[in-house]
């Protein structure tokens, strides 16, 4: 999103930006919606792996913008679960699968287009979508897209690591290795240590079979890193994540964004984010 800054000259053109992006979901017809935060970047995944992502690197400017970021989402009426030992994946995770054990929730829609969400993904009734190409994936799509379903990504992105995370799986374990044994296998635990009795035609395999014997805990530790938590209890009943109107308070922070100047770019226009 284009930069935007309030009348103290703080920067919200982030923050704009989600709740523009939220507000026109419930435009849209969603009923129920929730937003998980990384409070604090840093997790317990941090004391596993020591690569693990940090807040360093990040705009500071942008950094600035998570706590007021959770306020006006609070203020607009959205439900807002601020992470700080898990993450905001984890807090996706583990509220589609509470939803999902709802029989009245017809579809849980994941609004991220993070790899490792895609393990959340089941049939057609949880799905992930990416709204910035509008692209929707279901189960048969996570198999088209990583070549394994999303019962393997946590073993898939243990193997072909996740630069986004900061971690780098296996030497020589590429995406179409990793998905050729692992849609034979599915998990780290079914792969043969001796690789003639892997069934797949595999480039290298006696390579990939020899890395996998001496890296297989790390492995095992790149694994933990990529499966996410679904033992957080963030709500009991999903009729607490129905959107009922914003707050009293939002129109003050409401009209704080509307009169931020944004700076020029191109041809960028700022969407409206009045309720």
């Amino acid at each position: 999103m284009p930069s935007a800054r309030d009348a103290e000259g703080h920067e919200v053109g982030a923050v704009r930006g989600v709740l523009a992006s939220v507000l026109g979901m419930i435009r849209n017809g969603a009923t129920h919606v929730a937003v998980a935060t990384d409070h604090v970047i840093e997790s317990f995944r941090n004391e596993l792996w020591p690569g693990y992502k940090t807040s360093e690197g990040v705009e500071p400017e942008l950094l600035g913008q998570f706590h007021l970021l959770e306020e006006t989402l609070t203020a607009a009426g959205i439900v807002v679960w601020p992470m700080i030992e898990v993450e905001a994946d984890d807090a996706l995770a583990a509220a589609a699968s509470t939803a999902a054990r709802d029989a009245r929730v017809e579809r849980i829609v994941i609004c991220s287009p993070d790899k490792d969400l895609a393990q959340c993904v089941q049939g057609t009734r949880i799905v992930q979508l990416n709204r910035r190409t509008r692209v929707t994936i279901d189960e048969a799509g996570v198999v088209q897209k990583f070549g394994v379903p999303p019962a393997s990504i946590p073993d898939y992105l243990a193997l072909v690591g996740d630069t986004a995370d900061g971690y780098p799986g296996l030497p020589g374990w590429g995406a179409k290795s990793t998905a050729a044994v692992l849609a034979e296998f599915g998990h780290l635990e079914s792969i043969p240590a001796d690789w003639r009795e892997w069934r797949v035609d595999v480039g290298r395999a006696a390579t990939l079979s020899q890395t996998l014997a001496k890296e297989r805990e790390l492995a095992l530790l790149f694994r933990t890193l990529a499966t996410l938590r679904t033992d957080i209890a963030l709500f009991h009943d999903v009729e607490e994540l129905r959107w009922r109107g914003p707050r009293a308070e939002f129109e003050s922070i409401g009209r704080r964004l509307d009169e931020a100047v944004t700076a020029p770019r191109r041809q960028d226009r700022q969407p409206p984010v009045h309720l």
